[in-house]
């Protein structure tokens, strides 16, 4: 049975988890609107995979005996200057999330909560996955600069990504 206090810092990550499905979401729906379908798929994959970190950590509070508190989500941003801003907000966005998971695990440390410290190591390993993801492509629509041709076959590469 884990702590309260480390029960409620966990519902809010749900939350944290869930807007970032949502925010993700809403950078597909713009890419889509901007006729930028690889840059939507890409962004459609993201969000499922913040929905499936938000639904692992449901899961592990009740296999704690936990209760699950769902709070509001907050609406994101619905609208970006360029395909290199939305990006550059998703990576920040992924560095806020990686604060977030380093003070999940700063917390189960000081509650000498061992099984929430194993559970949360897959999460801290991913973060330094969804970083780097993010980052790459930044620094690919940074090379790239203005060039239509190079947006649009960066556009087709970032298309293939599917779902794991």
């Amino acid at each position: 049975m884990q702590s309260k206090k480390m029960e409620k810092a966990l519902n809010k990550q749900i939350n944290e988890e869930l807007f970032s499905s949502y925010l993700y979401l809403a950078m597909s729906a713009w890419f889509e609107s901007r006729n930028l379908p690889g840059f939507a798929q890409w962004m459609k994959v993201q969000a499922g995979e913040e929905n499936e970190h938000a639904m692992k950590i449901f899961n592990f509070i009740f296999e704690r005996r936990g209760d699950v508190e769902l709070e509001a989500i907050e609406k994101p941003q619905a609208a970006w200057k360029s395909p290199l801003d939305a990006f550059e907000a998703a990576f920040k966005h992924e560095q806020h999330i990686s604060g977030c998971i380093n003070d999940l695990m700063d917390l189960a440390i000081s509650e000498k909560d061992h099984a929430t410290q194993a559970f949360l190591q897959w999460f801290v390993n991913e973060q330094v996955e969804e970083e780097a993801s993010a980052d790459a492509i930044v620094q690919q629509l940074r090379m790239i600069g203005e060039s239509k041709n190079a947006l649009f076959m960066l556009d087709r590469a970032l298309g293939q990504r599917q779902a794991d």
